[in-house]
């Protein structure tokens, strides 16, 4: 015999407690005592949190929804009113195959994006 015990002794008042009867149990059906149990609480806590969710989303989309055409032009005080036909007619007038590619001039001091 060793130096040290194998098995713990445990006393005649150990050997009816509840976490004792518990983990007996449990070497025998570990998915009925522990794995049941953890995926209802995962399942129960999607339906509890599933409302809250919803109510975020919604409460997002009202802070940021689609914009019509004629909204987005005149967003601003001073926004121009523009006729969208014109506008079109105005930029289909342009050359747009003979078109150069210029270098827009920075402010002193401002970040031209080249490394």
């Amino acid at each position: 015999m060793g130096v040290f015990p194998t098995k713990k002794f445990r006393g005649a008042a150990d050997t009816s407690t509840f976490a004792v009867r518990y983990r007996g149990l449990m070497a025998k059906h570990p998915f009925l005592l522990f794995g049941l149990p953890f995926m209802s609480v995962i399942v129960a806590g999607s339906f509890v949190l599933t409302p809250a969710t919803a109510i975020r989303y919604e409460k997002h989309d009202r802070r940021v929804r689609q914009m019509t055409r004629e909204e987005e032009l005149g967003i601003s005080k001073l926004g121009r009113r523009v006729n969208m036909k014109d506008e079109y007619y105005r930029l289909a007038a342009k050359d747009i195959d003979n078109w150069e590619q210029r270098r827009v001039k920075r402010l002193p001091g401002e970040h031209d994006g080249v490394l």
